[in-house]
């Protein structure tokens, strides 16, 4: 009887090599399977600063590819800083914006946060769709004012654009990506802008430091009155 049941057992042996002849299957672990991020299109792009379209123009056109974006009608008019990148894919790009664009703002209330960009779901590929946004609280947005400055007394020593001018540096060197709008009217020689009252402030440091490099009215002194003539 033993012999019997030893024969089988080698019988059953004999009849499945594949399985005991070979190594045991490894199965795959957890997280193993690299996940690979999609090759999207490099290209340079040297944009001088215009409003969110602009940008994506120049980007189809640097690219050599169509981007899907997304802008909403109130955030149309934003003006976006100048950009000078290489060898970037549109994410790298709208990454380098988003970081740069990061600031707080003091009003009122006090410090506000503030940050603008494109951004995406799902999956990155050559056909996302971008969305862009502009976070700003309405809670904390200033009214716009307008106001006038009457620029005859500096124009008998600067020049218009010398003022416009120095404004706009100083608008710029602040980082305002939405300065306020000025206007020269020729028949008053008034300046009116128009923009949140935090922003205006600027003008009225300019005009004040050019009134320090004009000339001041020479007074004239009691002394120096010519004598009338004695009358006969």
């Amino acid at each position: 009887m033993k012999k019997i049941i030893i024969h089988l057992l080698a019988g059953t042996l004999w009849a499945f090599p594949s399985v005991f002849g070979q190594p045991a299957q490894q199965l795959p672990q957890p997280g193993a399977a690299a996940t690979q991020k999609p090759e999207l299109t490099k290209f340079d792009l040297d944009f001088p600063g215009g409003t969110p379209r602009q940008l994506v123009e120049a980007i189809e056109k640097a690219s050599g590819k169509p981007l899907n974006a997304v802008i909403p009608d109130e955030d149309a008019d934003l003006h976006l800083p100048a950009l000078k990148m290489r060898a970037v894919n549109v994410a790298e790009l709208f990454e380098a914006l988003f970081v740069s664009s990061r600031k707080t703002i003091q009003t009122p209330r006090g410090g506000v946060s503030v940050e603008y960009g494109f951004k995406t779901m799902g999956n990155l590929s050559e056909n996302s769709i971008w969305f862009f946004y502009h976070l700003q609280p309405n809670a904390y947005r200033e009214e716009k004012a307008c106001r006038f400055y009457q620029l005859a007394p500096y124009l008998e020593t600067y020049k218009v654009e010398d003022i416009t001018t120095a404004i706009q540096t100083g608008w710029k060197m602040l980082g305002e990506t939405n300065p306020p709008t000025i206007s020269f009217h020729k028949d008053t020689k008034l300046l009116i802008a128009v923009g949140e009252p935090s922003k205006l402030q600027p003008i009225d440091s300019v005009l004040q430091n050019l009134a320090q490099g004009m000339p001041q009215p020479q007074r004239e002194s009691s002394g120096a009155k010519s004598a009338k003539p004695a009358k006969q």
